[in-house]
């Protein structure tokens, strides 16, 4: 219905010259205090883990990262003593808890701290990197995709959730992405961000009116 379709011009994303040069510790110290709390909001919310989890059937390889790990429920619905699994997070609560996690499951991963805009990885180490519901928080997404792709081996996969606007400009999907926006989160172009580093990729929306995007992208170069 036309009109419950936004105009074209009002798909805005976030400014980055108005990024503060702090913004990564701050939202660094709200994640302190949601650290604990995380497992409680998916039991609350079950539509975030439906989100996060269609990546799994996209998984290839054997080397797996995983940036942005939070509080590690989608790595025990995936890992596996079969795999080498890594994770990195920037938040040590989050790194804690995960780690605690993975113990506690017997599941044997390599986690540590540390920023997405600069990975502590060589190059082409990774067979599949995975990144849900992170990316809007990056404060700089031209770096973290640069990263992103770096890890990855050639003809590795990319897989990423996070919100965008919804393909058909719908209100509804609209007014979650901006909603998104005011809770503090950078909305970004990923699509044009990973045409812009040559991946090959695939956008599907998965959920939230369509504001929910599932990238399965193939690094080609």
């Amino acid at each position: 219905m036309a009109f419950l379709k936004v105009r074209q011009e009002k798909i805005k994303y976030t400014d980055q010259s108005k990024i503060p040069s702090d913004y990564t510790d701050k939202m660094n110290k709200e994640y302190n205090w949601m650290a604990k709390g995380y497992d409680t909001f998916m039991i609350v919310f079950p539509l975030w883990k439906k989100w996060i989890k269609k990546i799994i059937p996209h998984i290839k390889g054997d080397k797996i990262l995983e940036v942005s790990f939070g509080s590690g429920y989608l790595m025990t619905q995936y890992a596996t003593n079969k795999k080498e699994i890594y994770g990195i997070d920037y938040n040590e609560k989050m790194l804690e808890i995960t780690s605690n996690k993975m113990k506690r499951l017997n599941i044997k991963a390599h986690l540590s701290q540390g920023n997405v805009e600069k990975l502590p990885f060589p190059d082409n180490t990774f067979d599949t990197v995975i990144n849900t519901m992170a990316f809007t928080g990056y404060q700089n997404g031209e770096k973290a995709m640069s990263e992103l792709k770096r890890v990855l081996k050639k003809e590795g996969s990319l897989l990423l959730v996070d919100f965008d606007y919804p393909h058909n400009r719908n209100i509804f999907g609209y007014l979650i992405v901006r909603l998104w926006e005011k809770f503090g989160d950078i909305i970004k172009d990923i699509s044009s961000l990973l045409m812009q580093h040559d991946f090959d990729f695939k956008d599907n929306s998965v959920g939230g009116f369509g504001s929910v995007h599932m990238f399965i992208a193939r690094k080609s170069k």
